[in-house]
């Protein structure tokens, strides 16, 4: 089976700082993703929340979509209430043929602050990994009988940031709980891009490609700035354009034979990063790369 290359809108626009590409039309990034190669894309805040509607756009523009963030807050309410949220964005993904949803748990996520220190994050305390993972293995089941899997999102700012943190979510988890696994969010957190794919490459559902620029993330750290901040400096880009050794991740994906979608997503200011241009160069490397660690590329 192939691999399908897709990207992220973030490119173009970016929805939790809205002054960051904000009048970019949607037709001009979803043109523009058409013509950077690109066979998909997930969603962004400007889409429409229908099937009916959202259809006949990526129809017309020759995309498919790949999945769609959801903000999850599983560790702040009861199971019941946290479906109930998530259940009309599933029905959009399953409708659209999405395999995936992608899910990230931002309860408490340093109360909406986008500039919060990464230090000020909320952590599972060691004796609520057990009950965590139980509640989200129900969840998780629940969507899979509806017809879209959960891929849980490690990501800056979360619950589930380090590799440790990875680790003891999919041990308390049960195989219901697919992994998006994100090199980008690894090294931010100090983690070990390689080392992590490998431990748990058997419950990668769905990846995310950003790269990073190493003397911003070096300060980012170093001075405790914001994800935002960081962001906003540049410390990331796309595949091959950074200091993550995506031949060797793509290499431990071929070897596991991965199917799943190869998202580019590289969170830049598009005044800074001008993103067909971003874009293109991430199609290319990212499926340059692909093919030479013997993945197959649906075109």
């Amino acid at each position: 089976m192939a691999v399908r290359i897709g990207i992220n809108p973030i490119t173009w626009t970016n929805d939790d700082m809205p002054s960051l590409g904000g009048d970019t039309p949607l037709d001009t990034c979803l043109a523009e993703t058409r013509e950077a190669g690109y066979s998909g894309t997930e969603m962004g805040g400007k889409f429409p929340r229908t099937a009916a509607a959202l259809k006949p756009i990526l129809d017309r523009h020759g995309l498919a979509l790949v999945s769609g963030w959801f903000d999850g807050r599983l560790n702040e309410q009861a199971l019941d209430a946290e479906w109930e949220a998530v259940l009309p964005h599933l029905a959009l993904l399953r409708d659209m043929g999405c395999r995936h949803v992608v899910y990230a748990d931002t309860s408490g996520r340093a109360a909406g602050d986008l500039f919060a220190p990464i230090s000020r994050r909320p952590r599972l305390a060691d004796g609520d990994w057990r009950d965590y993972g139980r509640r989200l293995t129900a969840l998780a089941k629940r969507m899979a009988d509806f017809g879209v899997g959960m891929a849980f999102h490690h990501h800056m700012g979360t619950i589930v940031e380090t590799d440790d943190e990875v680790g003891r979510l999919m041990e308390a988890a049960g195989p219901a709980v697919g992994l998006l696994y994100d090199c980008g969010h690894c090294v931010f957190a100090g983690g070990d891009p390689a080392a992590l794919l490998k431990r748990h490459v058997a419950r990668v559902v769905h990846v995310h490609c950003k790269d990073a620029r190493k003397t911003v993330l070096d300060r980012a750290r170093a001075a405790d700035e914001s994800f935002m901040q960081a962001v906003l400096d540049g410390v990331f880009t796309v595949p091959g354009d950074g200091f993550v050794d995506f031949p060797a991740l793509l290499a431990i994906l071929a070897d596991a034979g991965y199917a799943g979608w190869l998202v580019v997503e590289a969170e830049q200011d598009p005044a800074k990063a001008h993103p067909l241009t971003y874009a293109s160069l991430g199609y290319r490397n990212i499926t340059r790369m692909a093919r030479a660690a013997g993945l197959a590329v649906e075109a």
